[in-house]
Parts: structure tokens; C-alpha cells; sequence
């Protein structure tokens, strides 16, 4: 869906976006992690047709983004970091002014408005004033305004910025079913924990370089050669670890009463075959899984790396 190819974009002697190269794929939640000056923006800009390039190629969809703006703007649904609202205009008068614009009329904008607004859950603030909302409204109805002409490709700036923890929850939730509608949404956010939890993929920049990409537990992975386990028992807590620490593959093995985590060399293989050994022993375990790498933890990894 977005490819983008040695994108370079410069103010003056300052290089914001460094050679970036970048592929998100149709049906993508696309996790875009950077500290404050690393790119993100920058780069969501020129993809969204509202920032010239220095040098290099975007496509979206197939369509040159960089060349055929108007055409790649059918395409894409931008909601920037700050966003602004229109005071003494309802709801509904908002959306239906930028179903307008996009030539939307009659009874298919009155439809439209009408699903948009259920899906972001504001169906029952149409006739209420936009200035009226609270900071999450009006976010999710920003959203829905960047639906309207119903874009293949999606991108939002920081939308969660801001918001309470119950407001997150929803636009989370909106995301998911964005995803499920066949929409590829790219995302920047700081709350990295919540971008792990909802993103297909990722891809980290530093410096406007791209430093890390693909699934967080593919990086992770890349990062560590140990993988971590967590299980709890019942009962023979200390005969599974004395068991477990008889595995070659096992680095190390810590207890605290019936929950064991222990660091394993090896693949899925390897894992497996430390369950299988388990049960076969008639060791109770009621619980086992692989702990997922943190967004973060990879964040400040990558970017250590980068220093160096």
C-alpha cells in the first residue's frame, strides 16, 4: 500500500528525513515510534502531500504521491497532531462540510455522515456543538472527518495525544475495526505500550532514519538471542526447577512460589520441547507462554544502537 524509497527531506543544513526507506503492506497497522525530532511527522507530511521532498519516491496505492497529488489524495486520510475545529458548528454541519468538499451530496452524505458516526460512537452528539466536546470527541469525530471520502490508506499523528485512558480505549477499539474494514492505518504515538498491543508491525526512526522495522516480537528477537518464558505450577514448583535447569537449552531459571520465568536459547522447537518435557513428568502447569517484548524495551535498544 505505501512505499516509500530513499526520502530525503532537508531545511537548510538540518536533514529531518534521512534516505528513508519504508514498505507497508494492504491491511496493516503500521506503528510509527520516534522521540520528538526523529522524523515522523516530517515524513507523514510529505506522504500526505502537504510537504515538498527533497529527493525520493513515495507510492501509494501504486500512485506516484510525489507526481499525481491530486489523484494520490483520493487515496489518503490525514489527521494531524494538532488539529483544528470549527466553533458554532454542530457535528453534523461539520461533516457535512467536508463531505462537500469532496463532492459528496444529498442522501449518500447523509449516510455516510451517518455510519461515520457510529463508528467512531458519536452518533448521539450529532446534533450537539463542536466546540461543546470533550478532547476525546473531538478527536474520534477528526477521525471520521478523514473518513469521509473513504481513503484505501490512513494517517494519524499522535490521535491518542492527550487523551484519558478510557478515551484511548475507544480510539483503540475504532482501530481495530478500521483494520477489519481492510484500511491500512500508519500511526505515530508515544504511548508505545498501546501501539504494540494494536499495530501489525512497526518501524522505528531516529535521526530521520528508519533504524528498525517488522513485527515487534521479529525485532525483538533480532535483538536477544534468549527468549523468555513465564509458567506457573501447581504444586511441584521445585521439581520443575530442578527439571528445567537439567535442559541444556535453558540459560537460567527464577522462581517465586508457583511461577517460574526462565531464559531459553533456541527456538520453537526448543520451547516446545521444555512443555513437552513438563507434562510428560506430570509437572501441573496450569500456565505457559512466551513473554512479549515491550515496545519500549526495543525502542531503547535500537536507538542506543543508533548513537553508536
Amino acid at each position: 500500500m505505501l512505499k516509500i524509497d530513499n526520502l530525503c527531506k532537508k531545511f537548510g543544513r538540518f536533514t529531518a528525513v534521512d534516505n528513508l526507506t519504508l514498505y507497508v503492506p494492504k491491511g496493516d497497522i503500521f506503528g510509527f515510534v520516534g522521540p520528538n525530532g526523529a522524523g515522523k511527522t516530517t515524513t507523514m507530511k510529505i506522504v500526505a502531500g502537504l510537504l515538498r521532498e527533497t529527493s525520493g519516491k513515495v507510492y501509494v496505492d501504486g500512485v506516484d504521491a510525489l507526481r499525481d497529488y491530486r489523484k494520490v489524495k483520493e487515496h489518503i486520510g490525514y489527521m494531524p497532531d494538532f488539529f483544528g475545529v470549527y466553533d458554532n458548528l454542530k457535528v453534523s454541519e461539520y461533516l457535512d462540510f467536508y463531505a462537500s468538499i469532496y463532492g459528496i451530496y444529498d442522501v449518500e452524505k447523509d449516510k455516510i455522515c451517518d455510519d461515520l458516526l457510529e463508528l467512531v460512537d458519536l452518533s448521539n452528539k450529532k446534533g450537539e456543538y463542536v466546540d461543546s466536546l470533550s478532547r476525546g470527541m473531538k478527536q474520534r469525530l477528526c477521525l471520521a472527518r478523514s473518513l469521509i471520502h473513504n481513503p484505501k490508506l490512513l494517517i494519524l499523528d499522535e490521535p491518542a495525544s492527550g487523551m484519558d485512558p478510557r478515551a484511548r480505549f475507544e480510539m483503540k477499539e475504532i482501530l481495530k475495526s478500521l483494520k477489519d474494514m481492510g484500511k491500512t492505518v500508519i500511526i505515530s504515538s508515544h504511548i508505545l505500550s498501546e501501539l504494540s498491543e494494536i499495530c501489525t508491525s512497526i518501524g522505528i526512526i531516529d535521526k530521520g532514519k528508519i533504524v528498525a522495522q517488522g513485527k515487534v516480537q521479529d525485532i525483538m528477537m533480532k535483538l536477544e538471542s534468549n527468549r523468555t518464558i513465564k509458567m506457573t505450577v501447581i504444586n511441584k514448583a521445585e521439581e520443575a526447577v530442578v527439571m528445567l535447569k537439567e535442559i541444556p537449552q535453558v540459560i537460567s531459571v527464577v522462581r517465586n512460589e508457583n511461577n517460574i520465568e526462565i531464559a531459553i536459547k533456541g527456538g520453537d522447537e526448543e520451547i516446545q520441547n521444555v512443555l513437552k518435557k513438563l507434562v510428560i513428568n506430570d509437572i501441573p502447569v496450569i500456565s505457559f507462554g512466551e513473554e512479549n517484548g515491550k515496545l519500549e524495551d526495543i525502542f531503547m535498544k535500537v536507538t542506543e544502537r543508533s548513537e553508536g
